[in-house]
């Protein structure tokens, strides 16, 4: 499986984990991934996505 959001097209970020010793390992920061069911009004049903967090608090301020 992939590791991106849907919506927003959010991907793990590489980087370095740097030690006291300034010694440099790379690393991946991957993307907090959950799987909802959203409605969907255009197709008139439930749709299992992959979302990142901050996409699903946008998507409950968005109904409120």
């Amino acid at each position: 499986m992939s590791k991106v959001c849907k919506i927003s097209n959010k991907k793990p970020n590489n980087g370095y984990s740097v030690s006291h010793s300034h010694i440099r390992t790379k690393k991946k920061q991957n993307v907090n991934l959950q799987n909802k069911k959203i409605w969907s009004t255009t197709q008139k049903c439930w749709l299992k996505m992959k979302l990142s967090t901050k996409v699903i608090k946008s998507l409950y301020k968005i109904k409120l």
